[in-house]
C-alpha cells in the first residue's frame, strides 16, 4: 500500500463512508501531500464509492485544493480592486523580488507557491495577504520579506 492509499484510508475513516465526507477527505490529502494527485482522487473516488469524475470535478472547482503540486508555503494576495487600489501591487513585488519567482509559481525547493486570489474576505484591511491560513492584513512591502522568512 502507498503513503497515499494509507492517508486516504485513514481520512476515511476518520470523515466517514459518505458524499459529504469528500471535502474533508480532499482537504486531509492536501494539507499532507500539498495537492490532489490522479492517485489520491482515484483512492478518494474508490474509498467513498464515487466517479473518478466527480471527485476531479469537485477537486477542480474549488480554488483551495490542487490538482498540480503546490509548494508547502501557499502565499495567496487578494486580487480584489479595493486591494489594487490599496497597493497590492507592491506587496506582489516584493514576494515576487525575495523568492525570484512569479504569480502562479513554485520556488524551485518547493517551499513556497505565489497565487491570486479572488477575495479573501478582508477587503477593509487591504492589501491582505494569506500564507497558507496565517492571514497579515494592511501589508506593507517592507515586511514582506520578513512574513516569508518565517515560514522557512
Amino acid at each position: 500500500m502507498t503513503n497515499t492509499e494509507e492517508l486516504v484510508k485513514q481520512l476515511i475513516n476518520k470523515h466517514g463512508i459518505h458524499r459529504n465526507s469528500l471535502l474533508p477527505v480532499m482537504q486531509g490529502v492536501v494539507k499532507e501531500e500539498s495537492y490532489l494527485s490522479d492517485e489520491a482522487m482515484i483512492e478518494i473516488a474508490r474509498g467513498l464509492d464515487l466517479s473518478a469524475a466527480d471527485v476531479y470535478g469537485t477537486a477542480s472547482f474549488y480554488s483551495f485544493l490542487y490538482t498540480e503540486y503546490k509548494g508547502k508555503n501557499i502565499i495567496r494576495i487578494c486580487k480584489t480592486i479595493t486591494c489594487k487600489m490599496k497597493g497590492k501591487h507592491k506587496i506582489v513585488e516584493a514576494i515576487e523580488d525575495h523568492l525570484k519567482i512569479k504569480k502562479g509559481e513554485t520556488t524551485r525547493n518547493g517551499k513556497f507557491t505565489i497565487m491570486e486570489a479572488n477575495c479573501l474576505g478582508w477587503c477593509h484591511k487591504g492589501p491582505v495577504m494569506l500564507v497558507n491560513d496565517d492571514v497579515y492584513p494592511e501589508v506593507e512591502a517592507e515586511k514582506v520579506v520578513e512574513i516569508l522568512e518565517s515560514y522557512c
